[in-house]
């Protein structure tokens, strides 16, 4: 009896072991046909290749370092602010009334200070930069016109002249490619989980 207990045993183990050791295939989706041959197509992830990161001096070095811990600090704020910017338009339609649209945008404002007004408040000025960049990265809109969206155009005007005397503009885009290729550079860092 015990010799059958330990092979059933044995068995159930070698059982899972191949079932853990199956290899991952890849699925071919839409083949291409030239002439006689088909050809299988896989859409594989993209994979990011940076180059080593060298620094000229220990100052660039502590400034990149700096820069990551901003990114890091403010990007969550930003796929929120996403987030929330979607859920806004799905729950307010475009031809809602301008009260009912205010009273939406006052109760929703309420409740983001509420919850993340004493974290922006300790925010730098170079940590607004960064968020700034990142919500129009996130939103596929610049700050500016997701207030002038949501509060109007009078807002929008006096927020951007209290951006600018910080040193900020609501109106700056997000540039992956050129001027915020670092700032990318470290979001895939943080996403692939490097950093």
């Amino acid at each position: 009896m015990k010799r059958l207990i330990i092979l059933i045993l044995i068995v159930i183990s070698f059982f899972f072991v191949a079932q853990a050791q199956e290899p991952q295939t890849l699925k071919a989706s839409h083949p291409s046909i030239f002439g006689n041959d088909t050809l299988p197509h896989f859409d594989l992830p993209t994979i990011y290749v940076y180059p080593e990161r060298k620094f000229r001096s220990k100052s660039d070095e502590q400034q990149y370092w700096r820069l990551v811990m901003r990114v890091k600090k403010v990007l969550p704020y930003a796929k929120e602010a996403a987030i929330l910017f979607e859920k806004y338009q799905k729950e307010v339609s475009p031809d809602a009334k301008g009260r009912d649209r205010r009273v939406y945008i006052r109760k929703a404002e309420d409740e983001l200070m509420k919850q993340y007004g004493p974290e922006l408040k300790r925010m730098s000025i170079n940590d607004g930069k960064v968020l700034i960049k990142l919500i129009d990265r996130e939103t596929h809109k610049v700050s500016y016109e997701l207030i002038h969206e949501l509060k109007g155009g009078v807002s929008a005007v006096i927020w951007q002249g209290v951006a600018r005397i910080f040193g900020n503009n609501l109106k700056s885009h997000y540039d992956p490619q050129g001027e915020d290729r670092q700032i990318e550079q470290i979001i895939q860092y943080i996403e692939l989980g490097i950093i």
